[in-house]
């Protein structure tokens, strides 16, 4: 089994396919290392394709110990994947909790990064929502731990914004829900406390979003509702990044619409590749409708 042993000692499994530049998947909670199955059999193609598993989700290490587990300690663990495998740079795409790992990686490590694919980044991140969502981590976290995934993973994999992938691919989604419910107990309770429930608010982040450069793919669902204002922020605040919003679309966007989050992605690839992508002109950032001033 192939492992990369960060420099914290947490062994993370990972999985290569393919040649080319190369492109590092990071997985959402209630996924793992076969989420990105659409994208890693497309890309694989043209790219060295890496996905690993996040600590706490097997055939990952499981630390028993909930500080082992932060935004910080997964911002870091996809470089320690780059550094294992030897690899200076690459594009990295995130999901979810995937997401936020991809842009704190981004704003930290840019220099390691070809470009962020933030894709349903957002829940939790409005003041106004903080408590509640922290309240419902903690209470969520309990229930794995003490239910188990088994069990939890039922319900998890019935909530608003993942009804979408059941109504469009009902085997596809019953290959989520199996798999969801195939996760560690404890992994997903630590990783929930000491991640989910812990990260700094995306609004915190602004001043740092606002000096990122790094080409950046902003991408959501219209039906994830957690991620829609947020993405907006985002959209407005990094001025390398674009924004993709799929119709009729939940949170699994990269399962529910593969072939158009596959589009835009690889589009996105070629553009930052061939060296097109370009900041926003700074013309376009009015508060004016029809002039060109802000009065």
């Amino acid at each position: 089994m192939a492992t990369i042993t960060t420099p914290d000692g947490v062994n993370l499994y990972y999985e290569e396919a393919g040649d080319g530049e190369p492109v590092v998947f990071v997985h959402e909670f209630a996924g793992d290392v076969r989420s990105w199955e659409p994208q890693v059999r497309y890309f694989s193609r043209r790219y060295r394709c890496v996905v690993f598993a996040a600590r706490g989700f097997t055939p990952s290490e499981v630390p028993a110990d909930v500080d082992m587990y932060s935004q910080d300690h997964a911002r870091d663990d996809i470089l320690a994947v780059l550094d294992g495998l030897g690899i200076d740079k690459a594009h990295i795409v995130g999901l979810s909790m995937g997401g936020f790992a991809t842009l704190h990686f981004g704003l930290h490590y840019a220099d390691r990064a070809t470009s962020l694919v933030v894709a349903g980044c957002g829940y939790g991140a409005g003041e106004e929502v903080r408590e509640q969502f922290e309240n419902e981590a903690l209470a969520a976290a309990e229930r794995m731990e003490n239910d188990g995934m088994d069990v939890f993973g039922k319900d998890y994999a019935l909530g608003p914004t993942r009804v979408q992938l059941q109504n469009k691919d009902p085997r596809g989604w019953a290959e989520f829900e199996q798999q969801l419910r195939e996760h560690s107990g404890l992994g997903s309770a630590n990783t929930m406390r000491g991640v989910q429930r812990k990260r700094p608010s995306l609004y915190e982040l602004e001043a740092a979003m606002r000096a990122l450069k790094v080409p950046t793919l902003i991408l959501n669902g219209d039906e994830d509702e957690p991620c829609l204002d947020v993405g907006l922020f985002m959209k407005r605040t990094i001025t390398s990044s674009s924004l993709v919003l799929l119709p009729q679309t939940g949170h699994a966007c990269n399962l529910e619409e593969p072939a158009l989050f596959n589009q835009f992605v690889d589009d996105f690839f070629h553009q930052v590749e061939s060296g097109t992508w370009r900041d926003r002109d700074p013309r376009s950032m009015t508060s004016g409708i029809l002039s060109t001033t802000d009065d």
